[in-house]
């Protein structure tokens, strides 16, 4: 009993607690707090996320979801100060129904001369950015926020649209308290799924709703000798109705944080609920099933005049295409022909998007379109050519993958060729810089969706079968005072290749010497480069170099580190757990040889040993081996990632590898003085 009574009283003042917290009311002791009592590292936390869902009956319009915030953030240092602006996209198409941000409210507090000060943000600190034409953006600066600071904001989100948006439990920063409750009536059905490691288990409760509405009715009355009267009754009507009522409660939330290397989409992991509309039954209607498939959601988009009908259109380039492809009768070389072709005319305006927004036909004429302008486009080109070609669905890395079959889960398209050998060439004419089947790092996101003409639909899978790879070849030759010259040929193939010309191809030769020779503690005397232009040949660089700083004398014996400034020094991986996946983005492989000619007036005293590191499931593995035959030296080595994802699982496994790597590529050659 006395249990029961302590654990009544404790959710009693939790409740209490929670119902306190007012906005605009913060306390002198929180803003006195210099660092997060949890998270020492944290450059800020969300104080209070305060988040109620609920739908409510307009007579006009129906049931509208609307959805009151209210968000409180301490800032603790000055990397927190990006807190100070909030960015709230909502849904404004240019036609049709919009959603509104209303009862804004937002306060800076300070804490100035043991006294607490508020400050709103102006007029001209608040505005709207439109996004495109069917995304826009609110977007909010808090005024005069330093370290110390807590930033306050209330808003409410009106949609016409019986849409819930994803609860997010789990942010970069840490969260002291989150209430979020959710009420949904019983004429509509949402299913709801988990995302990301982190869970809170709802508190589900129902209480009654209702629904007002007012009707008219018109009475036509004798009025003797003068005629007929009009007169109007209003009657007042109420539908009472069952709430379904979820809330979700939880105090001192550890963050996922984005500084871990290679996240990936960090949104993807971390723990939420979705909530999808499978259906409404509504009172004296029969019930409505909107559950749907990737199948339905692609032949809907097939369908759109912005989509379909824009892979039919042919008259604008016919001529062109003709006379293009008639200089050769090889397939591949005409795919490479109107790949290359579409680069050149027609360039990216840098906005992503499924659907056309102006047309392929204009587009080919002013020179520059979207992702679906370029890319149906290019499909539309290959089909005409006679190839069976077809565009492809997916959805960018910033965008997540989507837990529901919705159209929202598609914002980018690319094309598909499909050869008579049963191989395929995944192609993106929105870089400039990319290749057959090496797509811009933006599109590596797990599957795409090939859309057929007939408006079936099958998976593709976009991550690269091959190694994105580096291979490193390294000739060293040691002076008898000890000073280092060498050649290195470095060749990069597949992404490694794209992703080089995307840093470098615009930088002149002298920037590009003078930041290797920065890098690498060296002076380069010669350097070429080669394929930077053509696309289907590895990259490779030469450069022939002298350096006075990779060898330590001591007591007539000289130490080297035989892979000098190729060698890994630091590991990515420093956190001592990981609850999310490693995200490479595409399998990968760096090799080095190294060669090493050692003076004649010294002897090879200690290599280091040989060693070899796999792990599981055959997900990576790391080589390293020396050989020494009289004065020569020759080391190989070897790191080779097989998956673009490891699970959180292996991360400790990965974590060891890196550091056994770094220690074994840092590890001294000794030399002593004969």
């Amino acid at each position: 009993m006395k249990k029961a009574l302590l654990l009544f009283t404790l959710i009693f003042i939790y409740n209490l607690n929670a119902q306190e917290t007012k906005f605009g009311k913060v306390s002198k002791e929180e803003l006195e707090e210099s660092i997060h009592p949890i998270d020492s590292t944290a450059d800020a936390a969300y104080l209070l996320k305060n988040r109620r869902t609920y739908f409510k009956f307009d007579q006009n319009n129906g049931f509208q979801v609307i959805t009151d915030y209210h968000e409180r953030i301490k800032v603790y240092t000055k990397e927190g100060l990006e807190y100070a602006t909030k960015k709230i996209i909502y849904y404004k198409p240019e036609t049709g129904e919009v959603e509104k941000i209303t009862s804004l409210k937002a306060y800076t507090f300070n804490l100035e001369n043991g006294k607490i000060v508020e400050q709103k943000p102006s007029k001209k600190d608040i505005f709207d950015i439109k996004l495109n034409k069917y995304r826009s953006q609110k977007k909010i600066t808090f005024a005069n926020v330093k370290e110390g600071s807590i930033i306050d904001i209330k808003y409410t989100l009106i949609s016409p649209y019986y849409d819930i948006r994803t609860l997010n439990f789990q942010y970069g920063i840490p969260v002291k308290q989150l209430n979020t409750q959710i009420e949904i009536p019983e004429y509509f059905v949402f299913s709801q799924r988990a995302k990301g490691f982190f869970n809170i288990t709802p508190k589900q409760t129902s209480k009654e709703g209702s629904i007002n509405w007012t009707s008219k009715t018109r009475h036509q009355t004798r009025s003797g000798m003068m005629g007929h009267s009009i007169s109007t009754e209003f009657s007042n009507h109420t539908k009472k109705f069952i709430l379904n009522v979820y809330n979700f409660n939880d105090e001192n939330i550890l963050p996922l944080k984005e500084n871990e290397p290679f996240s990936g989409n960090i949104n993807n992991y971390r723990g939420g609920l979705e909530f999808e509309l499978s259906g409404t039954r509504f009172p004296n209607s029969m019930y409505e099933n909107y559950a749907t498939d990737w199948k339905s959601v692609c032949k809907t988009i097939y369908n759109s005049s912005s989509f379909g009908a824009e892979l039919e259109k042919t008259n604008y380039f016919k001529e062109d295409i003709t006379n293009l492809v008639s200089i050769t009768k090889n397939d591949i070389d005409k795919i490479a022909l109107i790949f290359q072709f579409v680069k050149s005319k027609v360039k990216w305006n840098e906005y992503y998007g499924k659907f056309t927004e102006k047309g392929v036909k204009k587009a080919y004429k002013e020179g520059v379109g979207n992702v679906a302008e370029i890319n149906l486009m290019l499909t539309s080109m290959l089909q005409y050519t006679g190839f069976d070609a077809n565009p492809v669905l997916t959805s960018t890395r910033d965008n997540g993958v989507s837990l529901f079959p919705t159209s929202e889960g598609f914002n980018y398209v690319i094309s598909k060729v499909n050869l008579p050998n049963g191989k395929y060439i995944l192609l993106d004419a929105t870089e400039a810089l990319s290749d057959f089947n090496i797509l811009p790092f933006r599109t590596l996101n797990w599957y795409g969706t090939e859309i057929l003409e007939n408006g079936n639909s099958q998976q593709v899978k976009l991550i690269p079968s091959t190694l994105a790879e580096e291979n490193n070849i390294l000739h060293i030759k040691i002076d008898e005072l000890g000073e280092v010259s060498g050649m290195l040929r470095k060749s990069l193939k597949g992404h490694s290749a794209m992703f080089y010309r995307q840093k470098n191809n615009l930088k002149k030769e002298e920037d590009l010497i003078n930041s290797i020779e920065d890098k690498y503690d060296i002076e380069i005397e010669d350097f070429k480069i080669l394929n930077k232009e053509n696309l289907s040949k590895p990259i490779v660089q030469n450069l022939k170099f002298s350096g006075e700083d990779f060898i330590e004398e001591v007591n007539d014996k000289l130490y080297l580190s035989p892979l000098l400034f190729l060698a890994t020094k630091e590991s990515p991986f420093k956190s001592k757990e990981r609850s999310f996946p490693i995200d490479f983005g595409m399998p990968w492989q760096d090799q080095n040889s190294v060669s090493i000619i050692v003076p004649e007036s010294y002897s090879i005293e200690s290599y280091p040993d040989e060693l070899a590191i796999g792990l599981p499931d055959n997900l990576g593995v790391f080589k390293y081996k020396v050989t020494v035959q009289n004065n020569k030296i020759k080391l190989f080595s070897v790191t080779q990632f097989n998956s673009n994802i490891i699970a959180p699982q292996h991360y400790l496994a990965v974590k060891d590898l890196y550091n056994q790597l770094i220690k074994k590529q840092t590890e001294k050659i000794v030399l002593t003085k004969i």
